[in-house]
């Protein structure tokens, strides 16, 4: 099944843009929606007895998409792929800890509201805008200390995600030796999230697929998201289940997607015939590597970024995320 809220077309006041009562199923080519028996996505996770009126399918109107949560009660992103973290390290001349490979990294972002599809970026340019490109899952109830084995059936939707990062903020508010608040806003998701038993790809509890990535109309990043996965979701969910019970409706999201070259390098910009990347700063990592400084920069106002899969007949399977940087004036 694939899911997705809209958003009213007369917003009356700014609380309204997030609200999550406007449940849709959509249907396989995503020109065609029905009503759900259940005001949320949130509801049919926790209820489990939603009913679909198949009947009831109509055409789509070109609703506006929200994220098919628009609130969620939590929100954990990790980094999966771990060629991405080491990355980052051998760009700043830093040595990877041996654990990383072993033991997920994580940190809990904001989950009030998620941004739609189309919502604009708003940001400083000075922060050092930037996108990330990853696959998210939406859990049902996981109870504390679960197994990789029992997380995996907690895994109920899978969708994209475009975890928005403000580079330059991170240093210093890493360094507190804290965690993420600011330079973490909020996540925009695709316009579907879809049951996994109807999903092309999965298996191993992992997304197999070519995730698409362009930056001002021009590809970006053309990554395998089911290839150097270090961390799948069920083991994703099992580690942040340590401790604690997952409520229904917890977003884990995969981290930026990220592959190495066939000879076991970096990784190559499409334009030089590679993968790409799924975020500005891995390819700014990759050009201190190779030539010692920068030359890619963060988003500016008016850059525009988008992000979607597609099955084997070229359709978008998620929908797209297609997102602008407002001006910040």
């Amino acid at each position: 099944m694939k899911f997705a809220t809209l958003r009213p077309p007369k917003i009356a006041d700014h609380a309204a843009l997030f609200r999550d009562d406007w449940l849709v199923a959509m249907s396989d080519d995503l020109k065609m929606m029905a009503e759900v028996d259940a005001r949320t996505l949130l509801h049919v996770l926790e209820e489990e007895n939603a009913r679909i009126d198949v009947a009831s399918f109509r055409a789509f109107e070109g609703y506006e998409f929200q994220a098919p949560m628009p609130r969620a009660y939590q929100f954990l992103d990790a980094s999966a792929y771990v060629n991405h973290v080491a990355l980052v390290r051998q760009a700043r001349g830093a040595e990877m800890p041996e654990h990383f490979w072993t033991d997920p990294l994580m940190y809990q972002g904001a989950s009030d509201h998620f941004l739609g599809a189309n919502d604009p970026i708003k940001a400083d340019p000075d922060w050092g805008i930037d996108f990330e490109a990853e696959v998210a899952v939406i859990t049902s109830y996981v109870p504390q200390g679960a197994s990789p084995e029992e997380a995996a059936g907690a895994i109920t939707l899978v969708m994209l995600l475009n975890d928005i990062s403000l580079r330059n903020l991170i240093p210093d508010e890493l360094a507190k030796g804290f965690g993420f608040v600011q330079s973490k806003p909020h996540s925009a998701c695709s316009p579907i999230a879809i049951t996994p038993d109807v999903l092309p790809g999965w298996r191993d509890g992992k997304l197999h697929g070519l995730l698409h990535v362009d930056l001002n109309g021009a590809p970006f990043g053309r990554l395998e998201t089911g290839v150097d996965m270090t961390f799948d979701f069920p083991r994703l969910i099992s580690h942040a289940a340590k401790t604690r019970s997952l409520a229904a409706g917890t977003i884990i999201g995969s981290g930026t997607v990220s592959n190495r070259d066939s000879g076991g390098g970096p990784g190559l910009p499409v334009y030089r015939g590679g993968a790409g990347y799924a975020c500005i700063a891995e390819q700014r990592m990759v050009e201190i590597i190779e030539n010692g400084k920068t030359q890619t920069e963060f988003l500016k106002p008016g850059n525009t970024v988008k992000i979607w899969m597609e099955d084997d007949y070229g359709v978008s399977i998620f929908g797209d995320i297609e997102q602008t940087v407002a001006d910040w004036a």
